[in-house]
């Protein structure tokens, strides 16, 4: 059902017999697999995890809080050690937190965006007995995996959602950094407001070209970018932006006018009170999940040198329902989620 809790139940229950499995056969299950069939091998020692957060850092509302609360999950759960670091505004020291961590025992470690991609593969050599994950970049050593969302699949779900409660027809998308991550937002985001209005339109802006990550940290460009797609006549606008997408939401709230969160159920996260309600939903993006079952499966005995895919499926994306705004339309959303995931639908993951 949509906005519930991952199925950890079912996705434990497969994990524990890969892992099995896996040790059984000598620990190597290759290749790529779904979020319910981690690889196995063996950990050993304290469990004692690192995590290097995205630019912006523990705080922002929704990506790297995402990540903290599976880190925080495996402390309480677990009884793991854990230690979090942040990068530079620019990003520039990443490879640096993860050799910090390295250093200082913590294994297996996290790095949070897939622009920690190449310095993870770089550590990852550099420490083969270390295990490593990276959210949102594929596997790209024998010891990192990779944890990797459909973010097209829950857009759609958005998109559907947006489109549904737009009287107008009219709706948005402020996109953090235009690169091919966030582009499947908007993949996904248009495909799923076109299967409801085929003549809807919808306005896209970028706050930062690629490569220039300030985008993902910058409220002010968030707030001028949702701004004029209001006054331009959009009922609805959906952010994937990080920390800047506070700024779509206090668009939302000067315009009377509603806006659909990223990655956490930012109705619940974003502290300011006024803006909670301007919130109809938010696409949940289970980074929290992800990095507690990959630190639960090391725990375990896991290896890496493999991607783990959550999907609409496992319940890895889907649509928060604090507030009620989109009960009313459960069940056109559920029926749209049926078929993606029977396959009757194709979700484009490029505009």
């Amino acid at each position: 059902m949509l906005g519930k809790r991952f199925s950890r139940m079912a996705v434990g229950t497969v994990a524990g017999v890969m892992l099995m499995a896996a040790a059984a056969c000598g620990g190597d299950t290759g290749g790529g697999t779904t979020a319910s069939e981690a690889p196995a091998g063996e950990a050993e020692g304290t469990l004692k995890v690192g995590l290097a957060f995205d630019i912006g850092g523990r705080g922002d509302k929704s990506f790297n809080d995402a990540a903290y609360a599976g880190l925080e999950k495996a402390k309480t759960e677990l009884g793991a050690e854990i230690k979090e670091l942040s990068p530079a505004s620019d990003g520039s020291n990443r490879g640096d937190l993860l050799r910090q961590l390295a250093d200082a025992g913590y294994n297996p470690i996290i790095g949070v965006g897939f622009a920690y991609g190449e310095d993870i593969k770089k550590t990852a050599e550099e420490y083969p007995d270390i295990q490593f994950a990276v959210v949102d970049s594929a596997s790209n050593a024998p010891n990192v995996t990779g944890l990797l969302f459909a973010e097209e699949q829950g857009s759609y779900l958005a998109g559907v959602a947006a489109a549904t409660k737009a009287e107008s027809g009219h709706v948005g998308f402020v996109g953090g950094v235009e690169n091919d991550l966030i582009k499947k937002f908007q993949a996904g985001f248009e495909a799923g407001v076109k299967s409801v209005k085929s003549d809807a339109k919808i306005d896209v802006k970028y706050l930062t070209p690629d490569g220039d990550f300030s985008g993902f940290k910058a409220p002010d460009k968030g707030k001028v970018a949702a701004e004029k797609m209001f006054q331009d006549g959009a009922d609805i606008v959906y952010h994937a932006a990080g920390d800047s997408g506070l700024g779509v939401f206090q668009a939302a709230a000067a315009a009377k006018k509603k806006a659909i969160g990223v990655d956490s159920d930012q109705r619940q996260t974003v502290k300011e009170t006024d803006l909670q309600g301007v919130i109809m939903t938010s696409m949940l993006k289970r980074v929290d999940v992800g990095v507690f079952e990959f630190i639960k499966a090391f725990q375990g005995g896991a290896k890496g040198g493999t991607d783990i895919t959550y999907d609409l499926k496992v319940d890895g994306v889907g649509l928060s329902t604090t507030g009620g705004e989109i009960d009313d339309i459960k069940d056109e959303l559920d029926a749209a989620k049926k078929d993606i995931v029977e396959g009757k639908i194709t979700v484009p993951s490029k505009p």
